[in-house]
Formats: C-alpha cells, sequence, structure tokens
C-alpha cells in the first residue's frame, strides 16, 4: 500500500506517478552506471584515486530512488514548485512561504542523504 497520498502535501509529497516514473529511472540509470564503472575501474586497475569518481553516478541514483520512493522531487522542492499532473516537468507554484520553507527542508534532507549513500558507496569502493 502506498503511504503518500496523490496530491500535493508541503514537505511530504510535490511529485505524482510520472513524476515519480521518471525520478525512480534516474536511480536506475545512475546504478548502472555507478556498477558499470565500477567493474570497468576493478578490471582495469585503476589507481585508488580515479574510484573516487563513482560518487557522482552514486549520488545520482541515490537522488532519484529517494525522491522516487519519497514523492518528493528536490529540485521542485528548493524552486517553490510541484507536479501532479500527466506530464513531466509540467509545473505548479507552490504560493505559500511557510510551504516553501517545508520543501526547501525535504528537499535538503533528500540531498544530504543521498550524499550520504553515495559518499558510502565510493568509500567502500575505493578500499576494495
Amino acid at each position: 500500500m502506498d503511504q503518500y497520498p496523490n496530491k500535493y502535501i508541503p514537505g511530504v509529497c510535490n511529485i505524482g506517478p510520472a513524476e515519480i516514473r521518471a525520478r525512480k529511472l534516474v536511480g536506475w540509470c545512475g546504478l548502472l552506471v555507478t556498477v558499470a564503472l565500477w567493474g570497468l575501474f576493478m578490471w582495469q586497475g585503476v589507481p585508488a584515486t580515479w574510484k573516487l569518481i563513482l560518487f557522482i553516478p552514486a549520488f545520482s541514483s541515490a537522488v532519484g530512488f529517494l525522491q522516487g520512493f519519497m514523492h518528493f522531487c528536490a529540485a521542485f522542492g528548493l524552486k517553490g514548485l510541484f507536479n501532479f499532473g500527466t506530464q513531466v516537468g509540467k509545473t505548479d507554484t507552490v504560493s505559500q512561504a511557510e510551504f516553501r520553507k517545508m520543501d526547501r527542508g525535504k528537499a535538503w534532507q533528500i540531498l544530504g542523504c543521498a550524499a550520504l549513500i553515495a559518499l558510502g558507496i565510493t568509500l567502500v569502493v575505493y578500499f576494495i
């Protein structure tokens, strides 16, 4: 059962099904790139410092999955936008300042968690 309703809730939910699918797709693509690069680096025996580049796709993957599962777009949250329409990228504006503040807080929470996840993955790969 889905814990988030299909409507805007400040600081909780700012995207609908079309946007959620797009975020999860970004998560899968980032994961694929992360695993492919990791395999390439292991196969080629690259120096450990080159492995730090994995932070970028790992971060992208973590952001995508977190946004998809939380039904919340960090970029929209930072910009004061939401979208529950059928078209990806077609947004409405959050008019209340208090709601925009709640959305910004959630956006930074997602970005911070994604950075920690990406850092953890990058450090594991770095020390392997």
